[in-house]
């Protein structure tokens, strides 16, 4: 009987083997994650949950249940220690598994801040997990003083969080300014009046020279030589894909686990998807961090586990929850030279980013309709013209028929 064997059991591990059953494979499945609970959502962490909005149940991607009546074998709370793909074995703490297709869904750790300068003091956190979220959120008591270090989506979202439940929130910032790996300035301008509306203070092209404390964090130095009373720290410095295993394996790695258009890594019966995953797109060996690519990258695996020998085409779309207003993006916007704005009003706003006469992203902010024509236009290969975008005369509709 052919045994497919799942390292992570995150989004992308949990969409592989449920995408297997779905397409009828009858062989054995085990899933192995390192947490000791259910596949769950990662984006409601940061926001619905650690607001006290979202119950733990309602985080799990699929009840206990499903799995049993798929007769997928979870092996939760367990640590892979090593690969064998020459004999095609997969080491626990506790056994060795078998496999006959390993996929690699092995994911992201959050870059942390070094112990050098405090990053191991008590009441420093990261936000990636479930165990971080729950450490952190006996935190979030009104009028506490909170320092958010990096203004990157992560960051972002968890000040939202904090300023909503009455904290007092200080965001810094190293680059010039906040999104500004990701975003355009008219973004990261929105995103600023937004918080600073909220009385968070952001401070751009400032950094975090140390955190001071015995055992806990009570101060921390910046860059500008400002000195903080903080209460707790989070850190949301971007992350790292966790390659370890398939590096211990030999496994050729570029920007993450390399794979090809159909998730094959350039190991004979190793595939990889998600966060971990790096694939070919437009000449490019990229990697994306986020819930849809995981999802639909890790089921063109289980497709091609299946003998499809379907290539992944890649539609990125991410999505942002910050107080009351939900940021969607269509694209990529690498190399754009120009950006266009539709104003609907009321906070209502999309950016469209161009490159040359060619339309690359969106980011709309609560203008869904904005959205759904951009991400259609993108995907369907269209470009309208930058100032047709721009004519708020013409319907968002019309964008379609031009």
């Amino acid at each position: 009987m052919t045994h497919v064997v799942v390292i992570g059991a995150g989004q992308a591990g949990a969409a592989c083997v449920a995408k297997l059953r779905a397409l009828g494979f009858d062989g054995q499945i085990t899933l192995v994650g390192a947490e000791n609970v259910l596949p769950y959502q990662r984006p409601p962490l940061s926001k619905k949950y650690l607001l006290g909005e979202m119950t733990l149940e309602r985080l799990f991607l699929r009840p206990e249940s499903f799995y049993e009546e798929q007769n997928i074998n979870l092996r939760l709370g367990t640590r892979v220690t090593a690969i064998d793909t020459v004999a095609r074995k997969v080491v626990t703490e506790a056994e060795e598994l078998t496999y006959d297709h390993l996929v690699l869904a092995t994911g992201a750790t959050p870059n942390r801040l070094p112990a050098s300068i405090g990053g191991d003091l008590g009441g420093v956190y990261v936000v990636r997990d479930l165990a971080d979220v729950d450490a952190m959120a006996p935190e979030f008591v009104e009028d506490r003083r909170v320092l958010i270090v990096g203004g990157g989506y992560i960051g972002l979202e968890a000040a939202a969080v904090a300023a909503s439940k009455g904290l007092k929130v200080t965001l810094v910032e190293m680059s010039e300014r906040i999104l500004q790996r990701v975003a355009a300035p008219e973004t990261s301008d929105y995103f600023r009046d937004l918080h600073a509306a909220h009385g968070v203070e952001v401070l751009e092209n400032v950094g975090l020279k140390g955190l001071q404390g015995e055992g806990r964090v009570v101060s921390a130095e910046l860059t500008d030589g400002t000195q903080l009373a903080v209460d707790f720290v989070i850190v949301g410095v971007g992350v790292k894909p966790n390659t370890a295993l398939a590096e211990g394996a030999g496994i050729a790695l570029d920007n993450g686990i390399k794979t090809d258009a159909l998730g094959r890594t350039d190991v004979e019966a190793v595939w990889s998807a998600g966060d971990c995953a790096s694939f070919p797109y437009k000449a490019a060996q990229i990697r994306l961090e986020s819930v849809p690519n995981a999802i639909d990258q890790a089921e063109v695996v289980a497709e091609n586990i299946m003998g499809a020998e379907k290539p992944y085409v890649a539609k990125p779309w991410f999505w942002s929850d910050q107080y009351d207003v939900k940021l969607q993006i269509a694209g990529l916007n690498s190399g754009y030279d120009r950006v266009v704005t539709r104003d609907n009003g009321d906070g209502a706003k999309s950016f469209w980013y161009y490159k040359g006469e060619t339309l690359l992203a969106v980011d709309a902010m609560n203008s869904a309709r904005d959205y759904m024509v951009g991400k259609r236009l993108i995907e369907g290969g269209k470009s309208p013209s930058a100032e047709v975008v721009a004519d708020m005369t013409i319907e968002i509709k019309d964008l379609m028929r031009l």
